[in-house]
């Protein structure tokens, strides 16, 4: 019987190895980062939307510090962004009123590294958020601004895991 209880603890200890050590994840912490300080150079709106690269500036600044980087004015690192496009697209109609939008926010990412190098950041660049609104146009303007809010935090948090994650 106790050697059967002991065979269990075993087999379930040979079990758990592979699976807690083979999963994938891992931690991330400050200690792990590829670099520390690091600053968020030129962004550069070419959009016709108002206002967008300081949002941009806003929210990858957020994204940054909650991962453990500091921003620093003299850092070796440097972020930049160019916001080459921004639309508003209809996606649905219903009885002759635009019911789905999507925002479509297309940019270059890139990292400067203290050697010269510039590294491309966030694959392609593309994100699009989709929303409903068959409200007033102030309402639908309303929905625009958070879809966009979105799209910059999810871009940002893409910037900040392509640094990450190499």
């Amino acid at each position: 019987m106790k050697a059967i209880r002991h065979f269990r603890l075993l087999l379930i200890a040979a079990w758990l190895v592979p699976v807690i050590s083979g999963c994938g994840y891992t931690l991330q912490g400050r200690a792990t980062l590829p670099f520390q300080g690091v600053k968020i150079g030129k962004i550069v709106n070419k959009t016709y939307e108002l206002k967008l690269e300081d949002r941009m500036q806003r929210l990858l600044t957020e994204e940054l510090l909650k991962n453990g980087f500091v921003l620093e004015t003299d850092a070796a690192y440097s972020i930049e962004c160019v916001l080459n496009i921004f639309t508003l697209r209809v996606l649905s109609v219903k009885d002759n009123v635009a019911s789905e939008y999507e925002v479509v926010i297309k940019g270059d990412y890139r990292l400067l590294e203290p050697s010269g190098k510039t590294r491309t950041l966030k694959g392609d660049g593309i994100f699009r958020i989709s929303f409903t609104s068959t409200e007033a146009l102030q309402n639908v303007e309303v929905r625009k601004e958070i879809a966009t809010e979105r799209a910059l935090r999810d871009i940002s948090s893409e910037i900040v895991a392509s640094i990450i994650y190499q």
